[in-house]
């Protein structure tokens, strides 16, 4: 597999860009679509049922399937084939871990703080701002760990549908019997996961209010 890497190592760089930029991109917009709609739902709750099922439903359908759904959706638009189909199946299997995370963590921020945040003149949006989104992202966070990891497996299946990436390699070897290049894409894609989510963990606890940090601490060291 070494003497493959080396071989072969501009064709595995541009394919880990390749799979990196889909999953990068994928998870952007998933952040700008499902944090806003985990707030919403929140503010206007006889939506949430449906915006919940919705994303759960999304989320059974195998991704063999939503590419297939993919390619027949956009043929019109001549988008059936590479990254645009695999980068909008993997922005909707991103919608209900971060969807559900937003909503949660809202939901279970301290009522009494809300209450106190009412009470000295704030409107709703001024606690949200300030006050419920900040002791959220914790969660939130979370949600998009969980739906990064998520990403970075789809967009290896998708190199079935011409998107790249470094599921070529799977794909390819698959085809050939070359066990060598399977292990080379199935290592680098369990790398790129590790290292994505230690960065957002990382990313997590730099955003954590320190007053949170503290309690958890401190609520460790009692279990201690």
């Amino acid at each position: 597999m070494v003497e493959y890497l080396i071989n072969n190592n501009h064709k595995i760089y541009y394919l880990t860009i390749e799979h990196l930029y889909m999953v990068l991109l994928a998870i952007g917009i998933s952040i700008i679509t499902a944090v806003p709609i985990g707030i919403l739902i929140h503010l206007y709750r006889k939506s949430t049922k449906i915006v919940i099922t919705s994303a759960n439903i999304i989320m059974t359908i195998p991704s063999i399937a939503m590419f297939g759904i993919m390619l027949t959706l956009l043929a019109p638009f001549n988008l059936s084939l590479g990254k645009v189909p695999a980068i909008i199946a993997i922005i909707l299997y991103n919608q209900l871990p971060i969807i559900s995370n937003t909503y949660i963590a809202i939901e279970n921020i301290d009522k009494n703080i809300v209450i106190a945040a009412n009470g000295i003149g704030l409107s709703k949006w001024d606690v949200l701002k300030e006050i419920t989104i900040p002791l959220s992202i914790p969660v939130i966070l979370t949600g998009i760990r969980n739906a990064s990891i998520l990403s970075i497996g789809i967009a290896s299946i998708a190199a079935y549908i011409g998107s790249g990436g470094l599921g070529v390699l799977i794909q390819q070897g698959i085809n050939r019997i070359y066990i060598e290049m399977i292990l080379t894409g199935a290592i680098l894609i369990s790398i790129i996961a590790i290292i994505v989510d230690l960065l957002l963990y990382f990313l997590e606890y730099l955003l954590t209010p320190k007053g949170i940090l503290i309690s958890l601490k401190n609520i460790k060291d009692e279990n201690i």
